[in-house]
């Protein structure tokens, strides 16, 4: 019993001592369970290790994960940003960066992994109905204006089809000029060469018609590959009952390709169509799993201005599919959408882009990720002041507010004074800018006592009461929850008055910005 004890304890003491050195669980491949050597993105968005992806694809093997679903292997991208992470991890704790795996242990995991499976297979019908009954799938209760895009109860489901623009009819302000689909896609322009009279007819192409397309955007020559995909754009456009049934793999591989076109006609056209195509419903996911979000970020880096109108456009579209979201923020879309948003010559493309931010940030992920981009807070308010932007990027704001790293990064960019400013302005004119003010106001509040002496050095109370009794319905309904956030509740304690006296033990600055004895809600737990 002696020596056994002591075997055990020697184990515990190892890993006590070892476990501030365990790599993070995101650098780990959740095949083999091991620091990744070449880490991969699939389809689905998820990271593994290169060579269990492969074994897995060439078994036809979708492994269950944690979270329950089963990635798609179709298309695997070198995740470049992680393989850094990892590069830094092995460099600041001393270990050598890892080898790729033996293909023989990787072959024996998911063999035993695919026979687990197979086990896991035999619950009874039943069984597997209990437990998906019991998925949790929590309601997440927005803030901001009545006027946003769309009615978002919770934002596990979203709608991408013209019908969720809806105003409740209990307030019918005016809406925001927003839509679901891209604003270049309502546009005509100068590459679209087709002249109206060359629509084609209104039956739907065969099989034949079909092949030659694919012939010609298969084909090496420029100038069929332009006609094939100026009339692949003219399709699309023309007849939406095609969208669906012309994404097939084959198609979207060749329009893939030509999207690297260096011949901009060809590339705007194949940019076009994706466009065209990637407003029906059915055919967002399958899309994101061919692999086009890195192109199309390629595209908004360095390609033409109309390239870039439809790879924001493509971007938005996208993104208002629920499963698509994580997947386009880890493909590195947020940064050039950002850039884009600030930098883009075409209006269009800042519209587009914009929105495209505000769907992509409804997904926790995405929120962190955005806020850690260098000056990424202070630019977003700094275009929230200009009428021109102020509509969309307050609704990113709202957003960001939701989360505790996007709370944290805003209160110290002073975005309690900016908004509270904005609120002063007398040339906003438009309620739904002033509602969603009110509501980035509202969940910065959430949690912090900081806030209250931000607000109060803007002179907060003063412009909130004015909305409270002249603003919109909803603008009122906000305004005075805000304030009485601010004013906390009746039976707390006036901390200001014991800190200023001096009175209480204990009571210094540290603990004043705590918010001793409040009761803390996050930003989702409020309705309005």
């Amino acid at each position: 019993m002696g020596g056994n004890g002591k075997h055990r304890w020697k184990i515990s003491f190892y890993r006590s001592n070892s476990s501030s050195r365990l790599p993070p669980k995101e650098l780990l491949c959740p095949i083999s369970g091991s620091l990744m050597s070449d880490p991969v993105v699939v389809s689905s968005g998820q990271t593994f290790e290169r060579l269990s992806a492969q074994v897995c694809r060439d078994f036809g093997f979708s492994p269950k994960l944690e979270d329950g679903s089963r990635p798609d292997f179709s298309t695997m991208i070198s995740n470049l940003a992680i393989k850094s992470t990892i590069q830094n991890w092995c460099h600041h704790n001393n270990t050598e960066y890892p080898q790729a795996p033996d293909l023989f242990s990787v072959e024996k995991t998911v063999r035993t992994l695919i026979a687990d499976d197979r086990e896991d297979q035999g619950i009874r019908v039943f069984e597997r109905e209990l437990l998906n009954g019991v998925a949790e799938r929590p309601p997440i209760m927005y803030t901001h204006a009545a006027t946003e895009l769309g009615r978002r109860v919770d934002h596990f489901y979203s709608s991408s089809s013209e019908d969720s623009v809806v105003i409740p009819s209990a307030s019918p302000p005016t809406p925001l000029p927003f839509a679901t689909r891209p604003s270049c896609y309502s546009s005509s322009s100068s590459s679209e060469v087709i002249a109206e009279d060359e629509t084609p007819n209104s039956s739907s192409p065969g099989r034949e018609e079909e092949e030659q397309l694919m012939m010609k955007l298969r084909s090496s020559e420029v100038i069929e590959q332009e006609e094939a995909v100026i009339l692949l754009r003219k399709l699309t456009r023309t007849k939406e009952e095609l969208r669906v049934s012309l994404c097939t793999p084959r198609l979207l591989s060749a329009v893939r390709s030509l999207i690297d076109s260096r011949y901009s006609t060809v590339q705007q056209n194949a940019l076009a169509s994706l466009v065209n195509l990637s407003l029906e419903k059915p055919n967002k996911v399958k899309i994101v799993r061919s692999g086009f979000v890195p192109h199309l970020v390629d595209v908004l880096k360095g390609g033409s201005s109309e390239s870039q109108e439809h790879a924001a456009g493509a971007l938005f579209s996208l993104a208002l599919e629920e499963d698509n979201k994580m997947a386009i923020g880890v493909l590195g879309a947020l940064p050039p959408l950002m850039h884009a948003l600030v930098r883009a010559e075409s209006v269009r493309t800042r519209h587009d882009s914009a929105l495209a931010l505000y769907h992509l940030t409804l997904v926790e992920s995405n929120r962190v990720k955005l806020v850690k981009q260098p000056n990424a807070i202070a630019t977003l308010l700094a275009l929230a002041k200009s009428p021109a932007s102020a509509s969309r990027v307050l609704l990113i704001l709202c957003n960001l507010a939701s989360c505790n790293e996007g709370r944290s990064a805003m209160l110290d960019a002073n975005a309690v004074e900016c908004l509270v400013g904005m609120l002063r302005r007398s040339e906003l004119e438009s309620e739904s800018i002033r509602e969603n003010c009110v509501a980035a106001l509202y969940a910065l509040s959430h949690g912090s006592m900081r806030f209250r002496g931000l607000a109060r050095e803007a002179k907060a109370v003063e412009v909130l009461g004015e909305i409270e009794k002249n603003g919109s319905e909803r603008a009122r309904e906000k305004a005075k929850r805000l304030l009485t956030e601010m004013r906390g509740r009746e039976d707390e304690p006036n901390w200001d008055s014991l800190l200023e006296s001096g009175a209480g033990v204990g009571l210094g600055p540290t603990r004043y910005r705590v918010g001793v004895g409040r009761n803390v809600h996050t930003a989702n737990s409020t309705t309005f």
